[in-house]
């Protein structure tokens, strides 16, 4: 029987968890924007050989938070203030779409969820419970994408989400570690008008409240960027 498949699998298997470690030593900043990476070196420190690197790279890359340079090797992206509009720009299109979609046939247990969200952000306002309330902001937007039901938008909108986190802190660590008092303020009440527009099964509200809600946010981040680089 021929077995020659099964290294092939368990290296993209490994490669995998690989990858799941080597991301969340990026979004920690252990391997900040700029840095080179080397399979050797990872290796030694993963304890794993070369191959599930390589496929740890090969995820990342993806994802983009690698990008491999030719001849020189594999580099933590570096973003700037421009990936940043254009990312919010590209959130604003299809998140926007997905709510349009999810207020049409959103269930009632998924706006249970949504409210609870909401609720828990609410009580997450605090400068120290900041990582929190951006881990259920995340949630509340990747719920909303969920219940559009269109598996390319939820896709997308997911693998967004997967680079946003490193973008706040590439070269702007203020953004992570600070919160925005009045973005803060101004994400509530947009929560709660996306809630009700789809709680209202509203989809051009729902459309229209995201999109907003989106480049307000985008907006403000960018502004607060520009000028701590004065």
């Amino acid at each position: 029987m021929d077995n020659s498949s099964a290294p092939t699998i368990s290296h993209k298997q490994l490669g995998f968890s690989v990858a799941e470690r080597l991301r969340t030593d990026i979004l920690e900043g252990k391997y900040p924007p700029g840095d080179w990476l080397r399979q050797e070196k990872l290796a030694q420190e993963y304890g794993v050989s070369q191959m599930p690197i390589r496929e740890a790279f090969k995820i990342l890359e993806a994802e983009g938070l690698l990008e491999h340079v030719p001849y020189h090797g594999v580099q933590v992206i570096d973003f700037v203030i421009d990936d940043i509009a254009d990312l919010y720009d590209a959130r604003a299109y299809f998140e926007s779409k997905a709510a349009r979609a999810a207020a049409a046939i959103i269930t009632r247990s998924e706006l249970d969820e949504l409210h609870q969200l909401y609720q828990n952000m609410r009580q997450a306002l605090a400068p120290e419970d900041l990582p929190l309330y951006r881990q259920l902001n995340k949630t509340f937007h990747l719920n909303i994408a969920a219940a559009s039901k269109h598996k390319y938008l939820i896709r997308t909108i997911t693998q967004m989400w997967k680079s946003f986190p490193s973008m706040l802190w590439s070269n702007f660590l203020r953004t992570a570690t600070s919160p925005l008092p009045e973005r803060d303020m101004h994400d509530t009440d947009e929560h709660l008008a996306l809630l009700q527009a789809l709680e209202n099964h509203d989809p051009d509200q729902a459309e229209t409240v995201a999109r907003r809600h989106i480049e307000a946010a985008g907006n403000d981040l960018i502004r607060v960027l520009r000028s701590s680089q004065k």
